[in-house]
């Protein structure tokens, strides 16, 4: 089996001072014990993470960009999302 046969993975690492894990890279791995060391090797030869996530591909849903009117656009039947009712202190000048 060659490498462009192995599933592909997505990695996600949180850095030291990252409260959240990014988007690092993708490879190529039997599984994700494989992913995972993979992922160590490639992506964290600097020490600089303290968290890895390996998610197969497959397994991502992800949104069409030619639905992202009606996907992104504001729901106008929620008001309470929109704090417009609001009366602020007049300290919180740039609100």
């Amino acid at each position: 089996m060659s490498n462009l046969e192995f599933p592909i993975w997505e990695v996600f690492i949180r850095s030291k001072n990252g409260l959240e894990h990014r988007h690092v890279g993708s490879l190529h791995a039997t599984d994700s014990v494989m992913a995972m060391e993979n992922a160590r090797d490639v992506y964290t030869r600097r020490e600089e993470g303290v968290s890895i996530w390996v998610v197969e591909s497959k397994n991502i849903t992800a949104s069409n960009p030619e639905n992202q009117g009606e996907l992104f656009e504001p729901a106008k039947d929620k008001a309470y999302r929109h704090p417009t009712f609001y009366e602020l202190p007049i300290e919180l000048k740039h609100m």
